[in-house]
């Protein structure tokens, strides 16, 4: 049933809790060496109309993530209270529901962990699960390959997975719980932008899905591909637009009689540090 190749899902994932709902966009580039890049999707939707609405976006070991993937749907944990298993589809709320998804994290360990320590291949997978449960609020976690999880707050209302670092900046600058949802959605789009940028690895098709607090569906759900109108004019638009802000600013002046922001000072407490030989020194 498992696949224990070595495909590592490259990818960029990024979802974001905000109070008026959430947003969850991942890319599909998958890699296993230079000369084999796949796509695969990244994200599913398990959504039960006026009930509850989770999203999960995997990075990671390909292999596990589909197997993951695969036994959520049917995973079950025991009920403290005795009562029927619980699982993402009878869960009373998100963190039982996060709680099956570190159940199926484990079991998969369980069955593959050995044989992938064999091909040295190691045990690497992260996840964000979110959503809402129809008697709480909505809730997102990060998942780690231990099953583990913790969840956003209001000073971190977001989580990333994948190659983050480039997605960051953008993020850290917009994101706030009040940040509006299409707001939010064109932030994240923009952040995925910026990571396609610097990372061959990360690529199109992208998938979004934006949903509203207390709905539990969302018809929000698109597949953005290389000829979507509205991601080429975002991307075109963003790297116009970092360009005049970049030129805006004025260059270093070294001169201070012609500026009023001189980048040269008087050495203060974090002096230059400059060797000058003179002619008596041997150079070594």
């Amino acid at each position: 049933m498992y696949a224990n190749t070595p495909h590592h899902a490259m990818t960029y994932c990024v979802a974001i809790k905000l109070n008026a709902g959430l947003v969850f966009l991942s890319d599909s580039r998958t890699n296993a060496g230079l000369d084999h890049i796949s796509t695969f999707r990244k994200m599913i939707v398990y959504e039960k109309p006026d009930d509850r609405f989770m999203v999960l976006l995997t990075a990671g070991n390909l292999s596990i993530s589909q197997s993951v993937r695969e036994i959520l749907q049917t995973e079950e944990i025991r009920d403290p209270d005795g009562g029927e298993p619980i699982t993402i589809w009878n869960a009373k709320s998100m963190f039982d529901a996060a709680r099956v998804l570190g159940s199926a994290i484990r079991r998969v360990y369980d069955h593959d962990a050995r044989a992938l320590r064999n091909d040295d291949v190691g045990f690497n997978v992260s996840l964000v699960f979110g959503g809402q449960i129809k008697g709480e609020g909505m809730r997102l976690f990060q998942v780690y390959s231990p099953g583990n999880f913790i969840e956003a707050t209001d000073e971190t209302p977001y989580f990333q997975i994948g190659e983050s670092k480039y997605g960051k900046p953008v993020l850290d600058r917009v994101i706030r719980p009040e940040t509006p949802l299409d707001e939010a959605a064109k932030c994240a789009l923009v952040s995925m932008d910026s990571t396609m940028k610097s990372n061959l690895s990360v690529g199109l098709p992208l998938d979004l899905v934006v949903y509203e607090a207390n709905a539990y569906q969302s018809d929000k759900v698109v597949c953005i591909d290389q000829d979507n109108p509205y991601y080429q004019m975002m991307h075109n638009s963003w790297g116009q637009k970092l360009r005049e802000v970049f030129d805006s600013i004025e260059d270093p002046v070294w001169d201070d009689a012609h500026t009023n922001t001189p980048i040269k000072m008087p050495a203060g407490r974090h002096a230059v540090l400059k060797k000058i030989s003179t002619p008596e020194e041997k150079l070594i």
